[in-house]
C-alpha cells in the first residue's frame, strides 16, 4: 500500500476494478454519444429522454464507483472484492450488449 499526501491506495483486485470502471465509463460515454448523434432523430420523445438519462447518469455513476474503488478498495474484504468483480462482469455484459444491439443490429 502506498501513501501519498494522506491518500492511500493499493493495487489489488478492487483497485483494478476501479481503473476498469473509470475507463469503461469514458468509453461508454463516447460510444453512446456517437450513436445518439447518428440515430437520435429516429427515437420518439420518451425513448430519446430515457436514452439521454442513461447516457448522462450511467458513466457518472461508473466513474464515481471507479474512483471510490481505486482509492478505498484496499479496505474491502476478499468476499466484497469478489462481489465487485461479479458486478463488473455484469456491467461489462450489459454495456457490450447495449452497444452491439445499437451499433450492429440497428444498421440493417
Amino acid at each position: 500500500m502506498l501513501s501519498f499526501a494522506q491518500v492511500n491506495f493499493g493495487l489489488n483486485l478492487a483497485g483494478l476494478i476501479g481503473i476498469i470502471y473509470v475507463l469503461l465509463a469514458i468509453v461508454y460515454f463516447i460510444l453512446t454519444i456517437a450513436w445518439l448523434a447518428r440515430r437520435g432523430n429516429r427515437l420518439t420523445g420518451w425513448a430519446l429522454a430515457l436514452y439521454i438519462i442513461q447516457v448522462v447518469f450511467t458513466p457518472i455513476i461508473m466513474l464515481l464507483c471507479g474512483i471510490i474503488l481505486f482509492f478505498q478498495g484496499w479496505r474491502l474484504d476478499p468476499i466484497l472484492q469478489i462481489e465487485q468483480f461479479l458486478l463488473l462482469l455484469l456491467i461489462l455484459y450489459l454495456s457490450i450488449k447495449d452497444i452491439v444491439i445499437n451499433a450492429v443490429y440497428r444498421d440493417r
